[in-house]
């Protein structure tokens, strides 16, 4: 299917996000690959991790308009090898996802909501937050949560971040998009952020830049 969402968001900032229908053969035929890379991409046993690598430098490529390519730090975290912009990455299922800051950081979570996350939800959620009574809304706003702590996590280069000690998502009204206001407190202070989220069919996406 190849790119089915690319939102330049102004001041630098661009979305993109990949469906992945293709087949291992016609991914990799669309990249010029280095050595190195292919020996990536070998060493994954999982054939969707596989697709998942192979659909995130597609999709990179695509974004830049020039082959780029993509590297990591100790953290996991993804870094351009030319430092021409800030990036992050984030895959669900059959969708990739990349967002790219010229200027600012940036911060992205992609979800698939398929498992109860009610049961997870001590794990993240602090008294602060307030979480719908709808039973119907429940699950999908508990999710926002998720994804906005994922993409704030990431802005903050991942590193001294307690999902429920350390982030907190101001009260809102679930709907399929919108915004929402999210506090980071830690170590290196208080900041402010506000986040995008958009649901599409059942999963949700949610973004910040700063």
């Amino acid at each position: 299917m190849g790119v089915i969402l690319k939102n330049d968001l102004g001041e630098g900032c661009r979305l993109g996000i990949w469906e992945i229908t293709e087949g291992y053969d016609e991914l990799k035929s669309k990249l010029s690959l280095e050595s190195e890379e292919v020996k990536t991409l070998e060493g994954f046993r999982n054939h969707s991790r596989k697709l998942e690598w192979l659909s995130v430098r597609t999709l990179i490529n695509d974004l830049m308009g020039r082959n780029s390519r993509i590297i990591y730090n100790e953290d996991r975290k993804p870094f351009l090898l030319d430092n021409s912009s800030h990036i992050s990455i984030s895959h669900s299922k059959n969708y990739t996802s990349i967002m790219l800051g010229r200027f600012k950081k940036v911060g992205i979570d992609l979800e698939y909501m398929s498992h109860r996350i009610s049961s997870i939800a001590d794990r993240f959620i602090n008294d602060d937050e307030k979480i719908t009574g709808s039973l119907e809304m429940k699950r999908y706003h508990m999710y926002i949560h998720w994804c906005a702590k994922e993409a704030l996590y990431k802005i903050c280069d991942k590193k001294n971040i307690n999902f429920k000690k350390n982030l907190t998502i101001a009260p809102f009204t679930p709907e399929d998009e919108g915004f929402i206001e999210g506090t980071v407190d830690n170590i290196n202070g208080v900041d402010h952020y506000k986040l995008s989220y958009q649901r599409m069919d059942n999963y949700i996406l949610v973004w910040t830049c700063k």
